[in-house]
């Protein structure tokens, strides 16, 4: 992996305190270490263990090439979600989560498309004909569409996964993605019920130095998959043009030869 996650930045950082005692889910018990004035304490050595299992996953994911949407609503989410899935170029969602957004995409691709027609009417001159209010109209719901659903324009299929901060605030992501089968992973706190996603990640979901730290490592992990992509189709382009390379090489060969023996002759 990219870096080795240390549970003493993982302790500086708040990760392990959890919800008051008496909000506990418990499903959350095996990864709880003790409590302390009320609160439960989570254990950070299988934090980090269950990190470390994400990202393997994760990465897997980035090399096939399929998108991870970033999915966290909560204020003091948003900010870091919106930075660190743009910085690996994946989609996300910060806003209100848009009912349907995984099982009704095809309608969602059209609001999608809705914001790539205004822009075209912006550009060829189609939006100078409009009235006053219709210009007004359709600015408005341009600027409406660009923030519910602008950081998902990139997204043009089902995500290969889904990735949630915060899992009971986003239940209805997380129903929607088990629907169709899309492999969950979450920041789980310990409020919440891990048996709902394939790879929780026992955290403070609710601290933003918690979840800058938990979502750094697992966005270095989804830069890492894209890297060896990148490299694998590199790797290829070159075979593939090494092997073009030859296959002329071998066609001209009987051309050069027919041209040497008439010379000599």
């Amino acid at each position: 992996m990219a870096n080795n996650i240390e549970v003493k930045d993982l302790l500086e950082a708040g990760v392990h305190f959890g919800h008051l005692t008496r909000k506990w889910n418990p499903q959350m018990a095996p990864y709880i270490y003790m409590e302390r004035n009320g609160i439960h304490v989570i254990n950070l050595y299988k934090t980090a263990a269950k990190i470390e299992e994400a990202n393997e996953a994760l990465k897997k994911i980035a090399v096939s090439g399929r998108k991870i949407l970033f999915v966290a609503t909560k204020k003091q989410a948003k900010d870091i979600v919106a930075e660190k899935a743009k910085g690996v170029n994946m989609p996300y969602i910060t806003e209100r989560w848009p009912g349907g957004m995984l099982t009704n995409f095809v309608t969602i691709r059209k609001a999608v498309k809705k914001m790539a027609t205004i822009d075209r009417m912006k550009k060829d001159g189609t939006f100078d004909t409009l009235s006053k209010k219709e210009k007004l109209q359709v600015n408005r719901l341009r600027e409406k569409l660009e923030k519910n659903l602008g950081s998902i324009s990139d997204m043009t299929r089902l995500p290969g996964a889904i990735f949630i901060v915060d899992t009971m605030r986003e239940h209805i992501a997380v129903k929607e993605a088990q629907k169709l089968n899309i492999p969950i992973f979450a920041m789980v706190d310990t409020n919440s019920d891990p048996r709902e996603v394939q790879y929780p990640i026992p955290s403070n979901d609710d601290a933003s130095k918690s979840i800058s730290k938990v979502l750094s490592h697992v966005t270095d992990a989804i830069a890492e998959g894209l890297a060896d992509r990148k490299a694998e189709r590199e790797e290829k382009a070159a075979a593939k043009e090494k092997e073009a390379a030859a296959a002329k090489a071998e066609k001209e060969a009987p051309a050069k030869e027919e041209t040497a023996e008439k010379k000599e002759a």
